[in-house]
């Protein structure tokens, strides 16, 4: 097919339907370029992406300092295992190490496999320094959480649809309600638990921001009970929130910290879990690894990645431009009646829908949205999440607010 005359989107959306699994329901738009803040489909309309492929694109799409080290370093060297040295891993873990303050770090690939490392080194800690007994530890997770889909994950879960037909469920966890302090204090008692694990702002449950004070507070609990606080910031850090971390917020230092999607830009995965001594040489040679994980390329990607994120500042743009953009809408759509609360810290924000409004109500936006060339999507089925890429511009968040407002008020 020659490139100026690119099949309808319905050829791309049927093939998809046709041979791929069911497990995501997609906007219908067929999407074939990204640029800064910009998708483009396959008809060449540009779209606002106001979803930044979950907070992994923050850097924007295609950023040519990243793409650059992509290149370069796919052209000398992808991949050696970990059966090997190479000349990109150990160059990467001391900056990463350094940039966080953590002693040492540990690659992997996605998010998922991220939290999954965490919860082995917490329970590797918990057996050889706070000494549980074995196979007794014990990891308390807050409602609502969500890190993936693997059955570690869905163990955590409280989404039914997560769970449903999947179990039996991995033993040794315990969920409290989030943002909940006297939950924790009461969970945290139990000599036998050796880490709380949770997301500073929980992204896919609805962008729910705790009470001002909650993570302080979590982490002093944990330290009094000797458990370690797990920070999942795959979606929340790396300047999204407007901080570097969005534990930053309240000056907290995780024990374990787990890092992914913007890590690489959008560019491909790769996730890390950081950790100090007492913690990280737990692990011995064969005890957890992983074929890709601390790949040269991933590594080469990952160190672009984090320097365009400090050199351009962009945690101090995502501040600003999501102050600017809650302020805007809090202003253009006070009176709508449907609109049943818009929260959000720098840029991760989400507007809320009074579910008598209709359960498709938020789908419903989001088409029209999409129409009028901005892309976000539902969650819960009455949430939109509104995540641009952190390079955003005033003009940008203006032109986008409106789209947005216009929308909204053509549904009240």
């Amino acid at each position: 097919m020659n490139a100026h005359f690119p099949l309808d989107s319905s050829h791309y959306i049927g093939l998809e339907e046709r041979y791929g699994a069911t497990n995501y329901h997609p906007l219908p738009v067929v999407l074939s370029r990204g640029e800064g803040v910009y998708l483009y489909d396959v008809h060449g309309k540009r779209y606002f992406d106001f979803l930044s492929a979950y907070s992994a694109v923050n850097q924007g799409h295609c950023h040519p300092r990243i793409i650059e080290a992509l290149i370069t370093q796919s052209q000398r060297l992808t991949l050696t295992s970990r059966a090997f040295y190479n000349d990109q891993l150990g160059p990467y873990e001391s900056y990463i190490t350094a940039y966080f303050g953590y002693d040492r770090v540990l690659p992997m690939n996605t998010g998922v496999e991220g939290g999954e490392t965490a919860i082995k080194l917490c329970r590797r800690w918990g057996y050889a320094v706070k000494r549980i007994p074995e196979n007794q530890a014990r990891i308390v997770f807050a409602a609502g959480n969500f890190w993936g889909r693997t059955l570690g994950a869905i163990s955590s879960s409280t989404d039914e649809s997560s769970r449903k037909q999947f179990g039996p469920f991995m033993p040794g966890y315990e969920i409290i309600p989030y943002n909940d302090l006297e939950a924790l204090a009461e969970a945290l008692a139990h000599p036998q638990v050796a880490g709380f694990m949770l997301e500073p702002i929980q992204g896919e449950a609805g962008v729910k921001v705790p009470d001002p004070g909650y993570l302080a507070k979590a982490k002093k609990l944990c330290q009094q009970h000797r458990v370690l606080f797990i920070a999942d910031e795959v979606q929340t850090g790396l300047g999204r929130t407007g901080t570097r971390l969005c534990c930053d917020h309240e000056d907290v230092h995780p024990d374990i910290l787990i890092l992914g999607k913007a890590l690489s830009g959008g560019v491909l995965p790769v996730s890390a879990v950081l950790a100090n001594d007492e913690i990280m040489l737990t692990l011995k040679p064969g005890e957890h690894g992983s074929t890709f994980g601390g790949n040269p390329l991933a590594c080469a990607v990952a160190k672009a990645s984090l320097e365009v994120l400090e050199e351009e500042n962009l945690a101090a743009n995502a501040m600003a431009m999501g102050n600017l953009f809650r302020d805007i809408l809090k202003t253009t759509l006070k009176d709508m009646l449907f609109v049943k609360e818009i929260r959000g810290k720098g840029l991760l924000n989400a507007i809320e829908i009074d579910q008598v409004a209709g359960k498709d109500k938020a789908w419903m936006i989001c088409l029209k949205l999409m129409e009028r060339g901005l892309l976000s999507k539902p969650t819960h089925g009455h949430i939109i999440r509104f995540a641009p890429p952190l390079i955003i511009d005033e003009a940008q968040i203006r032109e986008g607010c409106q789209i947005i407002s216009e929308v909204f008020h053509a549904l009240q």
